[in-house]
């Protein structure tokens, strides 16, 4: 099947969780912390939204490592990596915005990454040969190159160590800091230029697996330490002229 096919496809299968996200919006829906990862909440919409996903994927045959469908893959071919909801908390707690996350990777590397927003329904799709989009209008990366200029965006993700806690010398370069909750809004921000750095550790594949693919469609650039698609990674993603 044809990239732009399988685009189309991801692109259908999150404007179903999206829907989901809306009509599920008013209904008491069963929530709890995680027993073993004490500030990971989880929700039933995230089981509703992975079932609409996958229904959709599963018809192209590729693999597919979701958050709520964790499992060892072969990621030298094909595979789709999904997060139903990234922002979980935002959504119960009507705090701000969500994402449903989907992207296409190969040999470990994004091929394109689609991102819908919740509540502001907007759709975002993106790769390095296909550019970045928001609703098909073409988005790109800030031009700010000094520190001192920039907004830094960032986490503390359920799987932080606080113990390790040795960023706040970095978070000094920066004019600002914002954190938002949800690590593909945050990398939606980074690619469409309202903030110029990214970054959060401890942090897994599926939560910036389709954020850093539209940041290279947006002209941005990341890095990874250890990339191994069931560990915590480190991420630091950025708009390609800060000097980081």
């Amino acid at each position: 099947m044809k990239k732009n096919n399988l685009l189309e496809i991801a692109k259908k299968a999150s404007l179903a969780a999206l829907e989901s996200l809306e009509l599920n919006k008013d209904k008491e829906l069963k929530s709890s912390y995680d027993v073993d990862l004490i500030r990971e909440m989880k929700s039933e919409i995230d089981i509703i939204n992975n079932n609409k996903i996958l229904n959709v994927l599963k018809k192209t045959g590729i693999p597919i490592l979701s958050e709520e469908n964790i499992k060892e893959i072969d990621h030298s071919e094909y595979c789709w990596i999904v997060d139903p909801l990234d922002g979980t908390v935002n959504y119960i707690r009507n705090i701000a915005s969500c994402g449903i996350s989907i992207a296409l990777f190969k040999n470990s590397k994004p091929i394109f990454g689609v991102i819908a927003e919740y509540p502001d329904k907007n759709l975002y799709w993106g790769g390095k040969e296909f550019g970045a989009f928001r609703n098909g209008v073409p988005i790109k990366v800030s031009k700010i190159s000094n520190k001192k200029e920039a907004i830094l965006c960032t986490g503390f993700p359920a799987r932080y160590d606080f113990d390790e806690l040795d960023d706040t010398q970095l978070f000094r370069e920066y004019a600002k800091i914002r954190m938002l909750g949800s690590a593909s809004i945050s990398l939606v921000n980074l690619a469409k230029g309202s903030v110029d750095c990214y970054l959060e550790k401890n942090i897994m594949i599926w939560d910036i697996a389709a954020g850093i693919a539209l940041l290279e469609g947006a002209g941005g650039e990341y890095k990874i330490q250890n990339l191994k698609f069931l560990s915590p990674l480190n991420l630091i993603a950025h708009n390609g002229i800060l000097n980081i």
